[in-house]
């Protein structure tokens, strides 16, 4: 096996402890930008299902505005979008180098990507089973939580894995600007140092991360329909 990565991957086998803190800042920007981005993009994909017209809450001001920023920001692509929030990442974390940095830009990409996708996987659920539900007394609230989030279920594990793998993405974007992680390997080592081998290496790994995203989704998926 030594004799196989001295041969083929040179590079590589030269650099295994920047290969596992490349794929640590990864996992660390994937995980937190998942968790903090999906959170509130999930709210407010709520939000847009249960305001727009004809909706639960129908509030047609609250869902142009919100509608017209999520369309805005989506607009922008992520690279200038890590340039916008500069200041505010600066302000909020300290500096604009690292992957805890890039937590404030990827997190700001991702949310009104999710909550689209939300919105749009919501809007899936039988409109009988909600009329069924508020002809029982069931709050609103009540039809949220009881009826759009049980039986949206499926497709918001859907989304959610189509949201990973753009965060995934997103993550060796920023890394080309500094916030490390694989995608900051690929370029520093591979691209700008023409060491081939560190690059296709750094992108199989990122597949890996993108092929293990959508098999656990696949299982929930899986799962919760039987």
């Amino acid at each position: 096996m030594t004799h196989f990565l001295e041969t083929y991957l040179p590079n590589v086998y030269l650099i295994p402890d920047e290969f596992i803190e490349a794929t640590k800042q990864t996992l660390y920007m994937s995980f937190w930008t998942a968790l903090i981005g999906g959170a509130i993009g999930l709210g407010f994909g709520i939000v847009l299902v249960v305001t727009r017209p004809q909706g639960l809450l129908e509030n047609r001001l609250l869902y142009e505005v919100l509608d017209k920023v999520i369309n805005v920001v989506r607009s922008i692509p992520f690279i200038i979008l890590l340039s916008l929030l500069a200041l505010t990442t600066r302000f909020l974390v300290g500096t604009t180098i690292g992957a805890k940095a890039a937590l404030v830009p990827l997190i700001f990409g991702v949310v009104p990507f999710f909550a689209r996708q939300v919105e749009n996987a919501l809007l899936e659920v039988d409109p009988g089973v909600i009329e069924a539900a508020e002809s029982m007394g069931t709050s609103p609230l009540g039809i949220v939580f009881r009826v759009y989030l049980i039986e949206g279920l499926p497709g918001i594990i859907r989304v959610s894995a189509l949201t990973i793998i753009n965060v995934i993405g997103l993550t060796a974007m920023a890394g080309a600007v500094g916030a490390g992680g694989l995608g900051n390997l690929a370029i520093s080592r591979g691209y700008n140092r023409f060491q081939t081998d560190v690059t296709i290496v750094a992108t199989l790994l990122i597949l890996i991360l993108v092929f293990l995203s959508q098999w656990i989704s696949n299982l929930l998926i899986k799962k919760i329909s039987h």
